[in-house]
C-alpha cells in the first residue's frame, strides 16, 4: 500500500503514533507529557489518529496543535478500532522509529526515551521494545482476566512477553510493515515481530490511573474476543518454517 498520507518534510527520528477515541480530556495534558519526555530524541513528530471520535476530541487536537507545532493529526470518519488507528499512524510516520501508546494517559510517555535506548543497544537484529507495566491501576476483574489471556497467549505462543496488552512499544518502522496486518495485531507484536527473524527486547514501565474520562474500546483481556485472533497468530507462526537470510551474489 502507499504511503500516501507520509510528510514530505524533513527527517525525523522517531514517530510516536497515540490512536484516541473520545478523549477530549486527556488531549491537552497528554500531548505536553509526550513532547516533553522526547525533547531529548529531536526530531520527533507526534501523531494523533482520531478514531471517529464523535466528543470535543477534534477541538482539543486543534489547540494543541496551534502549542505544539510537531503534533500531527489524522481522523477516521467512522470508528475502526484501535488497531487500524495504529496502522494509520505507522502508515503516516516520517520516523525509522516508531513508539505507540494509548491516549487515555495511563501509559507514561517518560518510558519513551528508555524503550528506543534498549531497541539501540540490542542491535538492528531487535524489532520490537516492549513495555511490561507494573503496578496496574486496572480493576481486580479485569487484571484477572489480563492475567489469565497473557498466561495462556504465552503458552501457545511461546513469545517469552509477560504483558503484549502495554501499548507502550518501540519498534522500526520497517520491521512493522512486514507483519500481517489485522484487527489486534497490537496485541502481538511480540510474537508475529519474532515471526519475521527479529528479536524482541522487553522494559518494565510504570502503569498510572487514565487522565479523565472511560475506556472506549472494548477488552483484548476478556479471553473469549482473542480466542480466534490467538489461534490465527499460532497458526501463521506455525507456517512460517525459516526466514530468508538474503544475500547479493557479490557478497557470496
Amino acid at each position: 500500500m502507499p504511503d500516501e498520507t507520509r510528510a514530505e518534510s524533513g527527517a525525523v527520528r522517531l514517530s510516536v503514533v497515540v490512536p484516541v477515541k473520545n478523549e477530549a480530556g486527556n488531549i491537552a495534558p497528554l500531548v505536553a507529557e509526550i513532547a516533553a519526555a522526547c525533547a531529548p530524541l529531536r526530531p520527533f513528530e507526534i501523531l494523533y489518529v482520531d478514531d471517529g471520535s464523535t466528543d470535543a476530541t477534534p477541538a482539543a487536537l486543534a489547540a494543541a496543535r496551534a502549542r505544539h507545532p510537531e503534533l500531527r493529526v489524522l481522523r477516521h470518519r467512522q470508528s475502526c478500532g484501535q488497531s487500524a488507528a495504529v496502522r494509520t499512524g505507522v502508515l503516516a510516520a516520517r520516523g525509522e522509529l516508531v513508539a505507540t501508546l494509548d491516549g487515555d494517559g495511563q501509559n507514561d510517555p517518560a518510558f519513551i526515551p528508555a524503550l528506543a535506548a534498549a531497541l539501540a543497544a540490542a542491535g538492528p537484529g531487535a524489532g520490537l521494545a516492549q513495555g511490561q507495566r507494573v503496578g496496574r491501576k486496572d480493576g481486580r476483574r479485569k487484571m484477572i482476566q489480563s492475567r489469565i489471556a497473557n498466561g495462556v497467549r504465552g503458552r501457545i505462543l511461546k513469545d517469552a512477553t509477560r504483558d503484549t496488552g502495554c501499548g507502550l512499544k518501540v519498534f522500526r518502522r520497517a520491521v512493522y510493515l512486514r507483519l500481517p496486518y489485522f484487527d489486534a495485531l497490537h496485541r502481538f507484536m511480540p510474537a508475529l515481530v519474532a515471526r519475521e527473524g527479529f528479536s524482541v527486547v522487553h522494559a518494565d514501565v510504570i502503569d498510572r490511573p487514565r487522565l479523565t474520562g472511560r475506556s472506549n474500546y472494548g477488552l483484548f483481556d476478556r479471553l473469549w474476543v482473542g480466542i480466534l485472533d490467538l489461534a490465527g497468530v499460532w497458526w501463521l507462526i506455525r507456517r512460517r518454517r525459516r526466514v530468508p537470510e538474503v544475500v547479493t551474489a557479490e557478497t557470496e
